[in-house]
């Protein structure tokens, strides 16, 4: 009798285990295919109107990298844009040499450093008539020398949200290599994918843009010190609008160069994600069934996922474990369910890094699978103290391609 509940215990928690992995795996798998094939926005051109953009670089001690990413934003290839820089923390004889260059800057040192704190400080003390649209770029993001010129267009296709392609400035390390692979297959999942079949693109945090009124209006009442993107994404999908994302409108960012900086950073994105589920996943389920609100219901959703290499990592385990143990068509099951999984990674990710680099860092995944593990026993608060990320990698060794 004891022994029929044990087994009956296990089989209905490796049935719950394996609902949530699998349906996880489908989803992924799902937006995978569809990012293979093109996006064309269908919307026409309603205008050809030329926008004043105000370009806000939030910077929280980036003394070492702000220099370099001002020089290449000053070099951009478009007109009428101001660079906004609110230096939180930085060391007086920066702000000496900041003070020198054609930028608007905001010298602060907030009692609580937040990006949202900066930014509206910054919006707070901007000209409300002078500028069309904003930027948020972060302190290491180097535009495209285009990038502005197809943001544009897109808001004169009606968008009032845009999120660039974001892509890796450097390979250095074997983590960076990584994390400029999940990059892109998020970028290719979570926005592409989406986008290709109508819902919203998912936003990053930088490389974001909106029409200028609408987003101080969106940010007025938005206090919080982790999981800045996904407090707007939340917003706007609950209230219906859609965002785009532009493929071709590239942004180059730092990637990690180390376990303790991936493993930091991922414990803080993962803490964000599992709170704004909580939050939002019955009021989603609500609008999905009343207005049917598919876009707010699937952001909801998704925050619950588990990330990738997680998600592949313990479905690789489970399916070893369960040869020996399981019946055959639960065994089988596990197999397609990694099989999905796996695919769905190697249909997102570029050719680019399909090579010996890629092959090198690929060894280090397991130490990464270990560190996410270790990260979702402690990520309980990250989101609610503020985290900095330290980029050090030197601008000007960026080579322009894709």
């Amino acid at each position: 009798m004891g022994n029929n509940i044990l087994f009956l215990s296990i089989f209905i928690i490796q049935m719950i285990l394996y609902i949530y992995l699998t349906t996880t795996s489908i989803y992924i798998f799902t937006f995978s295919i569809s990012a293979l094939f093109p996006y064309k926005c269908k919307l026409k051109f309603l205008s050809d109107k030329k926008r004043n953009f105000a370009i806000i670089i939030p910077c929280y001690h980036e003394d070492d990298v702000i220099f370099e990413v001002i020089q290449s934003a000053l070099n951009h290839n478009y007109l009428t844009f101001d660079i906004v820089v609110i230096a939180d923390g930085f060391r007086q004889e920066s702000i000496e040499k900041l003070k020198k260059l054609p930028i608007i800057l905001f010298d602060e040192n907030f009692d609580v450093s937040t990006k949202t704190r900066a930014i509206n400080f910054a919006l707070r003390q901007l000209p409300d008539n002078k500028y069309d649209a904003v930027v948020i770029l972060d302190a290491d993001n180097i535009m495209e020398n285009d990038f502005l010129s197809k943001i544009n267009e897109s808001f004169n296709q009606g968008f009032l949200v845009i999120q660039g392609h974001r892509v890796a400035k450097n390979t250095n390390t074997n983590f960076a290599v990584l994390d400029a692979i999940s990059e892109e297959i998020n970028n290719q999942i979570f926005r592409k994918g989406h986008r290709v079949l109508g819902l919203s693109s998912a936003l990053i945090g930088s490389a974001m843009a909106f029409d200028y009124v609408f987003f101080k209006n969106l940010m007025n009442d938005i206090e919080v010190v982790g999981g800045f993107d996904k407090e707007l994404e939340m917003r706007l999908m609950r209230d219906n609008y859609k965002i785009e994302y532009l493929h071709d409108a590239y942004v180059f960012d730092e990637k990690v160069q180390n376990i303790q900086v991936f493993t930091k950073q991922r414990r803080r994105w993962l803490s964000a994600q599992f709170h704004y589920f909580g939050i939002h996943f019955i009021p989603a389920l609500k609008a999905l069934f009343i207005n049917q609100n598919i876009d707010y219901f699937n952001k909801a959703y998704q925050y619950v996922q588990l990330p990738r290499i997680l998600l592949t990592g313990l479905l690789f385990i489970i399916t070893c474990i369960s040869i020996p143990l399981n019946p055959t068509h639960l065994t089988i099951g596990w197999s397609v369910s990694l099989l999905l999984a796996v695919l769905s990674l190697l249909f997102s990710v570029p050719r680019k890094f399909y090579n010996q680099l890629t092959l090198k860092a690929v060894f280090y995944l397991p130490v990464g699978f270990l560190f996410m593990a270790l990260s979702l026993l402690k990520m309980k608060g990250a989101n609610k103290k503020f985290i900095h990320t330290k980029h050090t990698y030197n601008a000007f060794q960026i080579k322009q391609k894709k």
